[in-house]
């Protein structure tokens, strides 16, 4: 790791000539959705970017193995409370110091909180920019009539808007009138991330070990889902299907991973429908272990519901992508993100998650065609491997250098 305090240090000869600073307080190795967002960003173009972010557990073995330059500011134990504004100060302080060093042409803006430090900068440094939007840190720039209208000030002086997806943007133009360009580059598969675990004998493996661990016999129909157990996460529409699916025949388990305040009354739902026996609460699952509970499911399924009081807006959900990339087909709601990872009859199968019919058709059509389970895990294996290259945004560059 570089810090900041080595700015006299020589330029690391594996960086050619950087001339964009990427910027965001969340980053690996710190687990965080929007750091493996970034970070995923970083490896498309390593010989043109450095990265200022924040300080976390293990960064030094971390940033010593990178493509690219690293550089964190300090962050206190203890500061939870001024954790925003340190992020604020440090970014905008440690940025002037960087540009006297690289002389970068861009700034990329990893999310949209502490956006006041970028629009500093946009006036202190002869800079571009791009900011990226995840969907939660729109509400946040929202928050009051002054936030909103620097955060406004903000977005129509970006050179670009990316938004993790269609909702995303679909959101920020229905609540900002900009005539900004904006982008959808939905976040990608990174193989390191679940331990490089790809091949087929050793997801074989996989599979057969968390079957024995739950007692479900391998002819058996796994259904899996991956998430926080709280309400509008409707895992309960799901364990209501259980016994339908038993009455005409379907051998099925359902297994959960994740923990959340929803877990004792979905276990109750389980016992009062009897299938109690067949409903498998995982608990928390770390990331790299989850390949397993992918291997072990025969269909993942996600019935979200939007949340009506806009209290959160999920941007993308990653476990949708993650299931396709493992070759699991899915069912999931067609509504909000899903959209962008679920192809409706290519991967998976978008259905109203307040329609207990077409709900239940779903699950007994693919519990009962193993071959369309199949077809549609190829495809999904298809989707997930797609990506939108970084450098798209800097077109307009190109042109004028060709």
């Amino acid at each position: 790791m570089e810090h900041i305090s080595q700015l006299a240090a020589k330029v690391r000869d594996k960086t050619s000539f950087p001339d964009i600073l990427v910027i965001s307080r969340s980053f690996l190795p710190k687990q965080a959705v929007i750091g493996e967002y970034i970070y995923n960003r970083c490896l498309q173009n390593p010989e043109r970017v450095i990265v200022l972010t924040a300080s976390c557990s293990g960064d030094k073995v971390f940033d010593q193995v990178q493509k690219f330059p690293v550089y964190r500011w300090p962050i206190p134990r203890y500061w939870g409370f001024f954790k925003p504004l340190l992020h604020l100060i440090w970014s905008f302080v440690f940025a002037i110091k960087l540009y006297f060093r690289y002389h970068y042409r861009y700034i990329e803006w990893g999310h949209g909180y502490e956006f006041p430090s970028l629009l500093l900068l946009s006036y202190f440094l002869p800079i571009r920019f791009f900011i990226y939007l995840h969907g939660n840190d729109i509400l946040c720039g929202s928050r009051n009539l002054l936030w909103r209208a620097l955060f406004k000030l903000t977005l129509k002086r970006a050179e670009g808007i990316v938004c993790n997806s269609s909702f995303t943007q679909d959101y920020l133009r229905a609540n900002f009138r900009l005539d900004t360009p904006t982008h959808v580059i939905n976040p990608v598969i990174r193989p390191e991330k679940f331990s490089g675990v790809t091949n087929q004998n050793n997801l074989d493996d996989l599979r057969s070990q968390v079957r024995q661990q739950y007692n479900i016999p391998e002819t058996a129909i796994v259904i899996l889902s991956v998430g926080r157990l709280i309400k509008h996460k409707s895992f309960n529409r799901v364990i209501d299907n259980l016994p339908l699916l038993l009455n005409v025949g379907v051998d099925v388990h359902y297994i959960i991973c994740g923990q959340g305040p929803c877990e004792a009354e979905l276990k109750s739902q389980a016992q009062r429908l009897r299938v109690d026996k067949r409903v498998h609460f995982a608990g928390y699952i770390p990331e790299r272990e989850l390949v397993g509970y992918y291997a072990a499911c025969d269909i993942f399924a996600m019935l979200t519901l939007l949340d009506t009081k806009a209290e959160n807006i999920e941007g993308f959900s990653m476990v949708y992508l993650e299931a396709s990339y493992f070759g699991k087909p899915v069912i999931a709601s067609r509504l909000g993100s899903v959209i962008d990872a679920v192809h409706h009859e290519e991967n998976g199968l978008l259905v109203n998650p307040k329609s207990g019919y077409e709900v239940f058709q779903a699950f007994c059509r693919l519990s009962k065609d193993q071959q369309l389970r199949e077809q549609f895990g190829r495809k999904g294996k298809e989707l997930a491997n797609r990506r939108t290259l970084y450098r798209s945004l800097y077109q307009s560059e190109s042109l004028v250098n060709g």
